[in-house]
């Protein structure tokens, strides 16, 4: 068989155990290639080809919503997301905790050359508390068991159900609002019962939350803001 060249360029491949071949289009526009071990180079390049209308269509989407949602610069004025809600930030120069929020965000002088690092920490801690109620709440609500809870910092996915019954969620989530993460929250903890996307999966999550979709589309439309690069 005569292999199929696309003018995308593949910027990386990832071969492992995996059974499937799948594509990653990352928010920089470069083409991430999973594959299992024994899938051929052509057999790849044939998928990228048949897929170039999808890949193009997420490049230029990606390329729009950096030019939306440029990375912070950690200056006054600029705004910050928690909970759904926009605050401005200010720097301060008399103030013990690096960050602080209150009305605004409170930013101590002294920790604004390190600022992201600030933020991503003050972050990490918050999504903790907050995600880890939600979670409490549903498992005693609704009986669900699991293992434990950890906030990560993954980039593409908002959470994760571990083989083991680990959930796993990301520490971005925390700036969406409330039932948005509670829907994430639903969304993983039914995938504790049942381990695909299935009408069946679907249905449970419905019956857990009904207005769900409501919150699947905010993330689809806005997830792109819940970051700080």
């Amino acid at each position: 068989m005569t292999a199929v060249h696309s003018d995308v360029k593949i910027d990386q491949i990832i071969r492992s155990k995996r059974r499937t071949i799948s594509l990653e289009v990352k928010r920089d526009g470069s083409l991430i290639v999973r594959a299992p071990r024994i899938t051929k180079r052509g057999q790849i390049e044939e998928l990228v080809k048949s897929k170039e209308c999808w890949i193009r269509k997420k490049q230029e989407l990606l390329k729009q919503r950096s030019l939306e949602v440029p990375a912070k610069q950690f200056v006054p004025g600029e705004q910050f997301l928690y909970l759904g809600e926009p605050y401005i930030l200010e720097v301060v120069n008399e103030q013990a905790d690096p960050l602080v929020l209150k009305d605004k965000f409170y930013l101590a002088a002294k920790s604004q050359k390190k600022a992201q690092l600030v933020f991503t920490n003050w972050y990490r801690k918050h999504a903790a508390l907050v995600i880890k109620e939600l979670v409490v709440h549903r498992a005693q609500q609704n009986g669900f068991a699991y293992a434990r809870m950890r906030i990560t910092s993954a980039r593409t996915r908002w959470g994760s159900c571990g083989p083991k019954g680990s959930l796993n969620f990301t520490w971005r989530l925390v700036m969406a609002p409330r039932e948005v993460i509670d829907y994430v929250v639903v969304h993983e903890m039914v995938h504790l019962q049942v381990r695909n996307h299935s009408k069946a999966f679907w249905g449970e999550v419905s019956n857990l939350m009904p207005e769900y979709q409501h919150q699947r589309a905010w993330l689809k439309e806005n997830g792109h803001r819940l970051t700080l690069d």
